[in-house]
């Protein structure tokens, strides 16, 4: 299992440079670099620069994270999503960064879950058309929130499935597993190479429902049952990566190489015990 670095943990007073520099030097594989990080990068560097960087270190880029808010989108939102794909695609093709996560939107309205298939269905194809020819995979991300179109991990997994694309697969992120109350059995039927993106987090003990990014404490703190999502993905021969992703507030007023120190260290406690480290 190769061991990653989601910039969200330090999003606050992290930049994309510092947050490389820091993740090679605590022996991270991978990054999910996010889109306005990359933004705020070139403003100052250029592709060729973070290239450079990738070729002459042991850290490599892993995903794109993310397009926001995909599905119901009106025609100058879906144009923005359309326009940040490209970019993403061509920056991934000079980096090789080859999986961008895309997010289903908030507060739609009073649309079925049946509606709600057939539109992300519908976009989701529209957008792997597009990423297609950069052999750009996108992973579709549930987001564990009332208030989210798709907020589990059977609805998404069954749109993913509708989809039935090779390049479009789903992210499990154990917050949003937890926080919504998918259910273990779903994932334990789950064909392991549809999971693109694994995110590892923990939360305080909150009610279905009530939980939202800044309850995200780090992993084994919490109330997640981790280590049966991780013996799960195990059984089920996923192996791939694992990223530590937090939205909290108060570790983004730590120290940023001291988080990134942390974060490791948390991860890598719980992950060894089923999987080998690379």
């Amino acid at each position: 299992m190769k061991i990653a670095f989601n910039q969200a943990t330090t999003m606050k007073k992290s930049t994309l440079k510092m947050d490389l520099e820091l993740c090679e030097k605590y022996g991270y594989e991978l990054i999910e670099i996010r889109l306005d990080k990359l933004k705020e990068f070139l403003l100052d560097h250029s592709v060729e620069d973070l290239k450079t960087f990738f070729e002459n270190n042991r850290i490599k880029p892993y995903a794109f994270n993310a397009l926001e808010f995909i599905n119901f989108r009106d025609e100058a939102g879906y144009r923005q999503i359309i326009n940040d794909l490209q970019f993403l695609c061509k920056v991934g093709e000079a980096i090789n960064c080859k999986k961008i996560i895309v997010v289903p939107s908030f507060d739609i309205g009073d649309y079925t879950k049946s509606q709600i298939k057939v539109e992300t269905v519908r976009v989701l194809n529209e957008l792997a058309d597009l990423a297609e020819p950069y052999g750009v995979k996108l992973a579709f991300e549930f987001c564990g929130y009332p208030n989210c179109s798709v907020n589990t991990f059977n609805q998404a997994y069954e749109i993913v499935k509708e989809v039935n694309r090779d390049n479009v697969g789903i992210v499990l992120d154990c917050f949003h597993f937890h926080a919504m109350n998918s259910n273990i059995e779903d994932l334990k039927k789950a064909d392991p190479n549809k999971i693109f993106v694994f995110h590892i987090d923990d939360c305080e003990d909150l009610p279905v429902g009530a939980l939202r990014d800044h309850h995200r404490v780090w992993p084994g703190e919490g109330a997640i049952d981790l280590e049966l999502i991780l013996s799960t993905l195990k059984k089920i021969g996923y192996r791939e990566m694992v990223s530590i992703e937090l939205f909290r507030p108060e570790y983004w007023e730590w120290d940023v190489e001291r988080a990134i120190k942390v974060g490791k260290e948390k991860m890598e406690k719980l992950v060894s015990k089923y999987f080998e480290i690379e």
